[in-house]
C-alpha cells in the first residue's frame, strides 16, 4: 500500500466486496460510516486512489461513496486490479483517472430490480415458499425493442399486445420500478462523468455504450476497450500495475476468492463446528475494517417430507455478521 501511495503520490483507500461462491458480498450502504472513518484519518488530500474490487451491488451506494471520497480530495483515482463490475464500474466512471491492470475488467451498468411484484420462483422442497427473481432493466427494454423490430413501427396494436403479454409475466409495478431505476442509473452515470469530463456528446457516447451497447450484463470490458473505444481516462503503468496485482493477491488469499464455500469442507469430518469468513474489506494504511460472517455448522439427518428419502445434510446458522475493526488480519 505504501509503495502504491509513493508511486502515485496519493493516499490509498481499499474497498473490496468478495465474490467467493456461496459467500458473495455486494457494494452497500453499510460501508459509509467505515469509509468516513478512514477518510477522516487521512484528512484533506491532493489525491486519493480507491483500490476497488467488487462484482457490483447497489448503484446508489456506489454513487454516494464516490461523492463521499471526493469531499476529501482534489483528484480522485480508481485502481482496478481485476473485477470492478456493475455498480463498481459506475464508481470508476466518477474517477478523474482509472488505473487498470491487464486483468482489469469493467462491465455494463444496467441494473436489476428485485421487487415483491416481480416474478416468483418456487423454492425446491419448501411448499408455498417462493423467491423473488431479479428483473434486468435492459432485458425489459430489449424485449420491447425486439417487438418493435419484429412488428415494425406501423403496428401499434401489435406493440400494445406485446406490452400486455409482458405485463402478465412481470407485474406492472415491477415494470414501473424498472423504468425508474433505468432513468436513475443513467442520471448517476452522467453526474459522475460530468465531474471530470466536459462535452455532452462524449459523455452521452460513454453512457450509451456502457448501459445499452454491450449486449448483456455479463459482457466484460477490458483495458484496451475502455481506453480506445469508450475513451475513458485510462492510465497504463507497468510499475503501478505490478504493485496493484501484488496487493490484490494478498486480498485474494485473505478472502479466499477462488475457493467456493463448501460446508462439508469446513466441517472436515466433524459433526459440528463454528467458522468465520471474511467477506469484505475497507482498509487504509494503519486501519482495517473487515465484514465477517460467523456460522455454526452442524451435520444433520434429513427425513421426508423435507426430502424424498432419508439423507445426510448440513444445517447452518449465522451467529454473527457485521463489520469489525481488525488490524491483525
Amino acid at each position: 500500500m505504501r509503495e502504491l501511495e509513493q508511486a502515485r503520490k496519493s493516499r490509498l483507500l481499499v474497498y473490496l466486496t468478495g465474490d467467493r461462491r456461496g459467500l458473495e458480498t455486494r457494494i452497500a450502504y453499510d460501508a459509509f460510516p467505515f469509509t468516513l472513518t478512514h477518510l477522516k484519518r487521512m484528512g484533506k488530500q491532493k489525491r486519493i486512489d480507491l483500490f476497488l474490487y467488487s462484482p457490483g451491488g447497489l448503484s446508489m451506494a456506489g454513487f454516494g461513496l464516490v461523492n463521499l471520497i471526493r469531499e476529501f480530495c482534489e483528484s480522485f483515482g480508481v485502481i482496478v486490479p481485476f473485477k470492478a463490475h456493475s455498480a463498481a464500474t459506475l464508481m470508476a466512471l466518477g474517477a478523474d483517472e482509472i488505473i487498470m491492470t491487464k486483468l482489469g475488467q469493467l462491465s455494463p451498468i444496467d441494473p436489476s430490480v428485485v421487487s415483491l411484484f416481480g416474478p416468483q420462483l418456487q423454492v425446491p422442497g419448501q411448499p408455498g415458499a417462493a423467491q423473488a427473481l431479479p428483473v434486468n432493466v435492459e432485458d425489459v427494454m430489449g424485449y420491447l425493442d425486439l417487438a418493435k423490430e419484429t412488428l415494425g413501427t406501423q403496428d401499434p396494436e401489435g406493440l400494445i399486445q406485446a406490452f400486455e403479454r409482458l405485463s402478465q409475466t412481470v407485474h406492472p409495478l415491477a415494470l414501473g420500478a424498472v423504468s425508474r431505476i433505468r432513468e436513475q442509473t443513467l442520471y448517476l452515470a452522467k453526474t459522475l462523468l460530468e465531474y471530470h469530463i466536459s462535452g455532452e456528446a462524449r459523455i452521452q457516447k460513454i453512457i450509451k455504450a456502457i448501459s445499452q451497447g454491450r449486449f448483456s450484463h455479463e459482457y466484460l470490458i477490458g483495458r484496451k476497450e475502455a481506453k480506445d473505444v469508450l475513451k475513458l481516462d485510462i492510465v497504463e503503468d507497468e510499475g503501478i500495475e505490478d504493485k496493484a496485482m501484488q496487493l490484490y493477491s494478498e486480498y485474494d488469499e485473505l478472502l479466499e476468492l477462488n475457493t467456493p464455500y463448501n460446508a462439508e469442507a469446513v466441517l472436515a469430518g466433524k459433526e459440528t463446528t463454528t467458522a468465520s469468513f471474511n467477506r469484505a474489506i475497507i482498509e487504509s494504511h494503519g486501519l482495517t475494517h473487515v465484514f465477517r460472517t460467523t456460522k455454526a455448522i452442524e451435520r444433520v439427518m434429513l427425513t421426508p417430507p423435507q426430502v424424498p428419502a432419508v439423507t445426510m445434510g448440513v444445517f447452518e446458522k449465522i451467529i454473527e455478521e457485521r463489520w469489525f475493526e481488525d488490524t491483525n488480519i
